[in-house]
This record gives C-alpha cells, sequence and structure tokens, in this order.
C-alpha cells in the first residue's frame, strides 16, 4: 500500500499465543504472534498418514459415492519422560476434509502463503501410469502428500497455533461444525470482487505486483518442466521394454546353438531383468515429480497474497476518494460555491436555494461523516500497513523454503537418472562378460 511502503516498521501489539507444553491443550484463538521453530507443534507431536483406504457412502444430496478415507496418526513427543512412548491418537479424514481445512486456513489467514494440498486427480503423468483417482499407486502418492501439507501446516510458526487445525489432528467428530461455526465463509473474499481491484486500483504495490508475475511465470515453467519430464519418461519407457526383445531374441537363439548357447541364455536373462526394471523407476520417479507438482500448486497460494493485497488496497483508495468527495461537498455547502457540475447543483438553481438552517444540518451530518471517514482511513491504513509487514515476512519464509526443497528434489533427480544409466550399464557390461564366454 502506499502508505505501507514509508511506514513498515509500524504493527499492532502481538499477543503470545505459543502452544503450551506436554498434553496439548488447544492454542488460543486467534493468533497474532509467531512460535518459534521450537515451539511448534511439529516439534511436539509427530503426524503421519498411515493408510488409506477405500470406503462408500452417501453424500449430501444422499447418493452413493466411493471415496478414499486417510488414517491420521498423532503421538505426543514427551520428552521429560525417556523410555516411555506416548499413546498413539488416531482418526480418519476424507480428502473434502482436507479441502475445508485448507480453505479455513487460506481465508482465515490472508497474508500467509498457505501450504497447497495434492492433486484431486492426476495431470503430467506417462501414459502408462494410470490417471484414476481410486489407483492404489496414485492414492498412495496422494497420502504422502496429504501427510506433508499436514507438517508443512504443523511446521508453520503461525499456523501450528491455529486451534481448527488442532482440533483437526485431535478431534474425529463435531469437527466440521466446528469449522463452519467460526464463519469464515463469510469473510471469504468474491473472485469477481477480486478481479475488480485488480483492474480498478491505482496505486498498486509494485513488489506484489512483481511478486504476481513472479508466481505467474513459475507455475508456467514448473508446468513446462513436468510436460517434458512425461515425455522422457514415455520415451525411456519404451527404449527398456525393447531391451526386452533383445532377450526374447538371444532365448530362442540360444536354443539352436549347442556351444554358445549358455551364454545368449545368459545374456538375454540380464536383458528381461533390465527391461523389467522400468515400471519401479518410473513410480519412483513420480514421487519427485509430486516435489514439483507441489511448487506448482504454491504459485496459486502466492497469487492469492496478492490478490488480498490488491483488495485492501482498493478499499483504502475508495475510502480515500470518498472523504475527499464529502470534504469537497462540506466545503461547498459552507461556502455556497460549487466547483464542480452536480445534478444537485442544477437543481439548487431551478428550484432555488436552500434555507441556512437546512444548509447548516446537512455540514453538521457531512461533518460526522467526514470524521468517521478518517477513523476509517486511519484504520485502513493500519490495517494496511500490518499486512504488508506480515505477508512480506511470510513471503521471505516461502522463499528459503522454496528454494531449498527444489534444490533438493532436483538433486535427488539427477541421482536416480544418474543411477539408472549406471544399471544400463552394468546390464551392457554383464552382456558383454557372457558374449565374451561364449
Amino acid at each position: 500500500m502506499e502508505s505501507a511502503e514509508a511506514e513498515t516498521s509500524d504493527s499492532r501489539s502481538e499477543e503470545d499465543g505459543a502452544v503450551p507444553g506436554s498434553g496439548f491443550p488447544p492454542p488460543e484463538q486467534p493468533v497474532a504472534a509467531a512460535a518459534t521453530m521450537e515451539d511448534c507443534l511439529a516439534k511436539k507431536m509427530e503426524i503421519t498418514i498411515s493408510e488409506a483406504e477405500k470406503r462408500t457412502g452417501r453424500n449430501a444430496v444422499n447418493m452413493q459415492e466411493t471415496y478414499t478415507a486417510y488414517l491420521i496418526e498423532t503421538r505426543a513427543v514427551e520428552s521429560q519422560s525417556e523410555g516411555q512412548c506416548a499413546p498413539v491418537d488416531s482418526l480418519w479424514r476424507r480428502y473434502s476434509e482436507f479441502e475445508l481445512l485448507r480453505n479455513y486456513l487460506s481465508v482465515t489467514y490472508p497474508h500467509i502463503v498457505v501450504p497447497p494440498l495434492p492433486e484431486k486427480r492426476a495431470d503430467f503423468v506417462w501414459h502408462k501410469l494410470s490417471a484414476d483417482n481410486m489407483d492404489p499407486d496414485f492414492v498412495e502418492r496422494r497420502r504422502i502428500g496429504l501427510e506433508n501439507f499436514l507438517l508443512r501446516v504443523a511446521s508453520h510458526p503461525v499456523l501450528c497455533q491455529d486451534k481448527i487445525f488442532y482440533s483437526f489432528l485431535t478431534q474425529e467428530s463435531g469437527w466440521k461444525e466446528m469449522v463452519n461455526e467460526t464463519g469464515f465463509q463469510l469473510k471469504a473474499d468474491s473472485r469477481l470482487k477480486a478481479l475488480n481491484a485488480t483492474f480498478r486500483v491505482k496505486n498498486p504495490d509494485k513488489r506484489f505486483t512483481e511478486l504476481k508475475h513472479y508466481s505467474d511465470e513459475l507455475q508456467s515453467v514448473i508446468s513446462h518442466l513436468l510436460r517434458v519430464r512425461a515425455r522422457v519418461a514415455d520415451r525411456l519407457y519404451g527404449v527398456y521394454k525393447v531391451h526386452g526383445n533383445y532377450g526374447r531374441v538371444f532365448s530362442e537363439w540360444s536354443a539352436i546353438e549347442k556351444e554358445m548357447g549358455d551364454g545368449l541364455q545368459s545374456a538375454g536373462h540380464h536383458m528381461d531383468v533390465y527391461a523389467a526394471s522400468i515400471d519401479d523407476i518410473l513410480e519412483e520417479e513420480e514421487h519427485y515429480a509430486d516435489q514439483l507438482k507441489e511448487y506448482l500448486f504454491y504459485a496459486e497460494a502466492l497469487r492469492a497474497v496478492c490478490r488480498k493485497h490488491e483488495l485492501m488496497q482498493y478499499d483504502l483508495e475508495m475510502a480515500a476518494q470518498d472523504l475527499t468527495s464529502k470534504k469537497q461537498q462540506c466545503e461547498e455547502l459552507a461556502t455556497g460555491t460549487v466547483r464542480t457540475f452536480s445534478l444537485k447543483g442544477m437543481t439548487s438553481k431551478l428550484f432555488g436555494q436552500e434555507t441556512p438552517e437546512q444548509r447548516e444540518a446537512k455540514i453538521k451530518v457531512l461533518e460526522e461523516q467526514i470524521q468517521e471517514g478518517e477513523e476509517q482511513l486511519k484504520s485502513k491504513n493500519l490495517e494496511g500497513r500490518d499486512f504488508v509487514k506480515s505477508a512480506w515476512a511470510d513471503i521471505e519464509r516461502f522463499k528459503e523454503q522454496k528454494n531449498h526443497d527444489l534444490k533438493e528434489a532436483l538433486i535427488s533427480y539427477a541421482v536416480m537418472q544418474i543411477s539408472m544409466c549406471k544399471k544400463g550399464i552394468q546390464v551392457w557390461t554383464n552382456a558383454k562378460e557372457c558374449f565374451s564366454k561364449m
């Protein structure tokens, strides 16, 4: 915001909202203060999604549906009682409940880059991999993604203290009612309103404008990278499977060769093993692709923060414009001069001027509205400065996380490719030895 750039050091006082020690009573809500890494819920509670289960039930319109439920297990980390493990608490959640939780967090904490959920249906996959959202391999990858989402939230210095998130992990019944009672849906900004603000805001913050452009470019680059990876996987799959033809031909050839038969048979066996290994390799590679997909979805979380800032800036500009208009009306009434053309001014000329008493009454009303508008403008300026300060701090945290995670993912992908090449070299080295013994 305009005033926020000059006064980012101002902020509202923060309250202490850290999670208490052992036993994990729910944190106070709302939370203003950020927890240190030692106070994060992830440091005090082990969180895992141990299994996924296919279920059948009735939806909201009483239609039968098939869905997947995930078993969340939590265990308190009891540092003071060495040698004794705390009991494990468990509950089942379905994907739609994870969506409800994330929607709540996004609306309640608009200045935070809220971690994204894994995809609901597979995208950017090589053609031999199933895109069915009930496929066991896809469900397993989504289970890992949902567990990662919970760990991301539990490690966040602000989100980890949220009472609703804590209840999501520990309270199976009544959780949805608790979320709906917060009324977060009423606070959600409409897409149309956000789009209107994007085009009509006059003084956008350059930092958020650049961040929005960056998020668009990041999404474009990662999408292209995932498409390239899928094409490479398809071609690699074909190359590996063709090696199975070597195995078949060598085995058939060994049947008609007495002296060379054993060597050809062994070489064919190595080719068959090599051809069969590609399925496991590419399924493992999908886990690296899921790490890239997480940041593909993070791009939308970045844009959500930018849209919220644009909405706040637009509201601030509208409030300032309305205040200026009221001050001008008050001045015109006080002096009896009209600076700009208006229907009201034309009506006064046609039907006569207002009496002094009427004018004084209108001036008094306008002065009250001006005072209220000034207070409102001051409040919006303070709110804007706080938003910018909090949002930018979280964006910096996100950048550090992103750089670390993408670096690790790309290194792991490169190591896996090197390992695949080494296996190919080893297969042909073994085949060479088989041929040499013939």
